[in-house]
Formats: C-alpha cells, sequence, structure tokens
C-alpha cells in the first residue's frame, strides 16, 4: 500500500470538502463526514487544516481558482469577442463534467452572506480575494471593458441559478443566451 504525503492526503480533503460543503453547505457539513470520505481520522484532518472554517475556505478558495484557470486557459491569445463565447462553453463544461463546483460556489455565497451577518468579515474577505482574482482574469480577456466584464460575469450568475434550480437546456429561461452560455446537458 502506498502512503499519501500530507500534501496529497491535503488535496483529497479538499476535493472531499468540495463535495460535502457542496450537498449540505457550511453549516449542514461536519468535519465528520469530510473526514469519512477521505478515509482519514478527525485528528488527522485537524492535523492538516485548523478548523473547519481552513476546510471550507480551501475549498471554496479551490472553486474560485479553477474558474480562473479555465478562463485563462480558454481566452489565452483570444480577443474579447472571442473570449467572450470560449469562457462561457468552458465554464458550461465546468459545471457539466462536476456540477459540485457549482453547488460549493452557491453554497460560498450563502456561508460568507451568514458569516458577515454574524459579524465574521475575515471570512469573507478571503472569499472576496478570489472573486475579486476572478473578476480580473474576467476583465483582462474582455478587453479591461467594465461593462463586458460585468454582462459577463452577471451572465454567469445568472446561469448558476437556472443550472442549480434545474431549468433544462431547452426551457423558455435560456431563450436569450448565447449558445455558448447555455447548458450542454438536459
Amino acid at each position: 500500500m502506498v502512503r499519501m504525503s500530507a500534501e496529497e492526503r491535503r488535496e483529497s480533503v479538499i476535493r472531499a470538502a468540495i463535495t460535502e460543503f457542496a450537498r449540505t453547505g457550511y453549516h449542514g457539513t461536519s468535519t465528520e463526514a469530510i473526514a469519512r470520505r477521505v478515509g482519514v481520522s478527525q485528528p488527522y484532518l485537524f492535523r492538516l487544516f485548523p478548523n473547519k472554517q481552513a476546510i471550507f475556505l480551501a475549498a471554496a478558495e479551490r472553486c474560485l481558482g479553477d474558474t480562473r484557470r479555465i478562463f485563462e486557459k480558454a481566452s489565452e491569445g483570444l480577443g474579447p469577442e472571442e473570449a467572450v463565447h470560449a469562457m462561457g462553453s468552458a465554464y458550461q463544461r465546468l459545471i457539466a463534467d462536476d456540477p459540485a463546483k457549482l453547488m460549493m460556489q452557491m453554497q460560498t455565497y450563502v456561508a460568507v452572506a451568514a458569516a458577515e451577518a454574524a459579524g465574521d468579515h475575515e471570512f469573507g474577505r478571503s472569499v472576496r480575494a478570489g472573486w475579486e482574482a476572478l473578476w480580473d482574469t474576467s476583465h483582462l480577456a474582455l478587453g479591461a471593458d467594465p461593462e463586458e466584464t460585468t454582462n459577463f460575469l452577471a451572465y454567469g450568475m445568472l446561469i448558476n441559478t437556472l443550472v442549480a434550480m434545474g431549468f433544462p437546456p431547452d426551457h423558455r429561461v435560456w431563450a436569450g443566451f448565447y449558445d455558448s452560455a447555455r447548458p450542454t446537458g438536459g
């Protein structure tokens, strides 16, 4: 049996955390469920991460970072008009191939809002930094046009909402979207 390094185990915890938090949210997910999914004890989990919040933030940062990297790769060498479609298509593939990433994003927004309401502003600060990096990546790919960036990300949030609610690709709510922004599966 090959032993995993701490970094490999940490990576498996982040992947498991995305799956668990995506399903049941920050408050509904226990560290026990994450540890069980990874196949480690809770004490070992806390050797890798100081607390549940750190696990959640690592998972949220991973989702935002993966989306940012998808946008960078999709838009590389393209002009703004081509980039908007390439990034839209790449994002649709990302959430179709790994629906937990979309649900993790949605859970992240709820968790930040709840933390802010409870007076924990550091929690949101970390997630907002990842969102800003995503905005910056989109902004540059779209020719540094604030209106284009806003429209692209606003449509992205609408796509997130419609997909999370389960609207099928042929539903009339998708009528105003470019083909590159429409979901591919049914």
